[in-house]
């Protein structure tokens, strides 16, 4: 089985570095992408963002929403809720405003604008009503309700537009070029990055023109999986798919053009130099990459829409990034040539074996020493390190209120506080009751018997009398834990009427079962990737021992990234996470940060075939240093690149992992890994035969040599 993988890695590192195959790999891609490019552009057409706010179709919230569109079909419009507000009172001028704007408000309604709603303090008016058309009608309506609202509006009558379709309308506005924004930032980053690490005018290019290649197709990609094959595509999984093909990609890039570079010096034939770094490179590659593509697969557990499909895009551009790194990538540099590396151009020295390449990283070589020199103390300094930033877990919670959810003020989150404001608090957004018509009344006593609800209306029933429509207003915030009570405390109460078939929905039963359905995929879907995890890095490292504690390891890195972001996060404002978000910033660090380690523990694993175990560790530790910590530096900046949607979620998704790749670079895989091997010994590889006491390494370690001089 050895002879055979070893026969396939020669033919896989053989195309893309032959002397002629070079050329027809180049050819291949050339001809991939110009069939890709314009399916990629067509990738925001397949895009359903109502994805982003769905139910499991079992939630009784979305069983509401599901008998209201069958019972009431044609009010199933997003309802627009225009405000009105003088703090001094309301003056006769401010009236007639408000009725000039029903008129004009008609010929966008579904329906009759119902008259306008008074405040009890006399200094507000609502005005509500359902917005008729398609999603491109709606948008051009709400557009023109906007302006309506700020036409001759008297002097100091404040007003906003709110309600789902205000709020809907905010969310594409945010969002518009949200999509090239990211793109361009995230390039800029990864351009910025390459350029410090690499010192070359050009070489920076190679690795940014493969990525982008391969966001191209894996674009394409999708985009044929949504339209041919149902797969469900939002802004929030595109917007993901961008960063991760360009943070993994980069990542396996200086991951071969380092082994690549320890190649030449080597091989005085590039094309030798290049077959051997993929060779030696690829396991830990392709280990890495199916780390987080099967990773990102296990959200294919979770029951909320937008988690679980996030999964398959994901795996989709993990996919894509690799072939574009161990395929074209090989091909060009080998193509271009040692020139690329100007002016710091690897020339072939026949001596430059074993030790006398860790001459060049004089700062990784001193890590090394320090950590091999004191294993105990790192390992105990760093874990306590860690532990303690995990502490300012305590400043975050779970449970963002909408208001609070954009980094902008928006006219929806205006105008809904000033409804609560001259309103009860429950009003902009009330609970809703569907139930049978026969029992109806006992419905409606029910429901005014529960402590919280301040109002409820009379039965609306539906056209075929079958079904009523009930509204409750809440005295509390919708997005409160008193209103989520509130509704616990509903549903039971009308669940508990005879025949009613009574389904209680709305905003606050939303968050209520959205708060429960992300609480059963934290159960299923944590301990799923933790064990394709663990799975994965015992075949790959044939061990069991050296799985659990880089799996421990990671774990632990969440935490201290979650705690360190806890402190940057409650000094931004933005403490309260989205419900969703410690789900998928898990993912992400696990299976991200587990991708250092493997190319850290693969590699200490080769060396120790050859060295022995202690200098095996510490030349992996060396060589792999720079180029591991450039990695983590890259990829923390592409999904820094999140910040700049203009959605609170996206801050807080680009701080907690941003944060969590860089201490896993530079504390995890650089000091507490290694160490904890050291102080363990041998044993870090039980049962396998480097853990033996009869085992011998191929070589002893030569001497080392003083690096020569440049």
């Amino acid at each position: 089985m050895t002879r055979q993988k070893e026969t396939a890695r020669h033919r896989l590192a053989a195309m893309p570095s032959g002397r002629r195959s070079k050329y027809m790999m180049l050819v291949f891609w050339l001809v991939l992408v110009a069939a890709a490019g314009p399916l990629a552009i067509k990738l925001t057409e397949v895009q359903d963002n109502d994805s982003l706010g769905a139910l499991p179709a079992t939630a009784e919230a979305s069983r509401a929403v599901q008998r209201a569109e069958e019972a009431f079909p044609d009010s199933q419009k997003p309802l627009a809720v225009a405000v009105y507000v003088r703090e001094s009172g309301l003056t006769d001028a401010d009236r007639a405003k408000v009725d000039g704007d029903r008129t004009a408000f008609a010929r966008y309604a579904d329906g009759q604008v119902p008259p306008p709603v008074a405040s009890e303090d006399g200094q507000a008016l609502l005005l509500s009503f359902p917005i008729a058309g398609d999603a491109d009608q709606r948008a051009d309506a709400v557009a023109d309700v906007k302006e309506q609202l700020s036409r001759d509006a008297p002097a100091s009558l404040r007003t906003a537009l709110t309600g789902p379709a205000g709020g809907e309308d905010d969310v594409f506005d945010a969002f518009a070029g949200m999509d090239s924004t990211l793109l361009l930032a995230t390039a800029a980053a990864v351009a910025l990055l390459l350029l410090v690490t690499y010192r070359s005018p050009v070489l920076w290019l190679i690795p940014l023109i493969t990525v982008a290649v391969a966001n191209q197709l894996a674009s394409a990609v999708v985009y044929l999986l949504a339209r041919h094959a149902g797969l469900a595509v939002d802004f929030q999984s595109q917007s993901i798919l961008t960063v991760l093909v360009f943070g993994v990609g980069v990542d396996y890039a200086l991951l071969l053009i380092a082994r690549y570079r320890e190649e030449l010096r080597r091989h005085a034939d590039r094309h030798a130099a290049m077959a051997v770094a993929l060779r030696r490179s690829i396991g830990a590659i392709a280990a890495s990459a199916a780390t987080v593509a099967i990773g990102l697969l296990c959200l294919l557990a979770a029951q909320l829409p937008s988690t679980r499909g996030l999964g398959p895009v994901g795996a989709v551009g993990i996919a894509a990034a690799f072939l574009a790194m161990t395929t074209l990538l090989p091909a060009v540099l080998v193509i271009f040539g040692r020139w690329l590396f100007w002016p710091f151009v690897p020339r072939y020295a026949p001596d430059a074996i074993g030790l006398d390449v860790a001459a060049e990283h004089g700062v990784w070589r001193r890590i090394a020493g320090f950590v091999g020199r004191r294993p105990r103390a790192v390992w105990l300094g760093t874990a306590a390190a860690l532990v303690v930033l995990s502490f300012g877990i305590g400043n975050l919670s779970i449970g963002m209120p909408h208001d609070e959810s954009f980094t902008k003020e928006v006219g929806s989150v205006t105008g809904q506080r000033m409804i609560e404001a001259h309103y009860p608090r429950g009003a902009v957004a009330p609970a809703e009751i569907l139930a049978a018509a026969g029992p109806a009344d006992q419905v409606v006593a029910a429901a005014r018997t529960v402590p919280g609800v301040a109002e409820v209306g009379e039965p609306e029933p539906s056209p075929d009398g079958r079904w009523v429509r009930i509204a409750a207003v809440l005295a509390h915030t919708p997005d409160s834990d008193a209103a989520l009570d509130t509704v616990n405390r509903l549903r039971a109460a009308v669940h508990a009427v005879p025949s009613a078939q009574a389904l209680v929905g709305g905003d606050s039963a939303y968050l209520l079962d959205e708060e429960r359905t992300v609480g059963r995929d934290n159960r299923v879907v944590v301990p799923l990737v933790l064990a394709v995890v663990f799975i994965i890095l015992v075949l790959l490292l044939r061990s069991l021992v050296a799985p659990l504690l880089l799996l421990a390891s990671v774990v632990l890195s969440y935490a201290a990234a979650m705690g360190a972001a806890g402190l940057i996060l409650d000094a931004m404002g933005y403490p309260k996470l989205f419900v969703g978000i410690p789900l998928q910033t898990f993912l992400f660090l696990v299976a991200l940060g587990v991708d250092y380690t493997i190319f850290l523990a693969t590699r200490a694993r080769e060396e120790t075939a050859r060295l022995g175990h202690r200098q095996g560790v510490l030349h992996a530790l060396t060589v792999t240093g720079g180029v591991i910590t450039s990695a983590g530096v890259v990829l923390a900046a592409t999904f820094g690149a999140l910040s700049v949607l203009p959605l609170v979620p996206s801050v807080q998704s680009a701080v907690i992992i941003g944060v969590g790749v860089l201490l896993d670079t530079f504390l995890v895989r650089s000091l507490l890994v290694p160490a904890l091997a050291l102080h363990i010994g041998p044993r870090t590889w039980w049962p396998s035969a480097l853990a033996r006491p009869t085992f011998r390494p191929v070589a002893a370690p030569p001497i080392e040599r003083a690096p020569a001089a440049s």
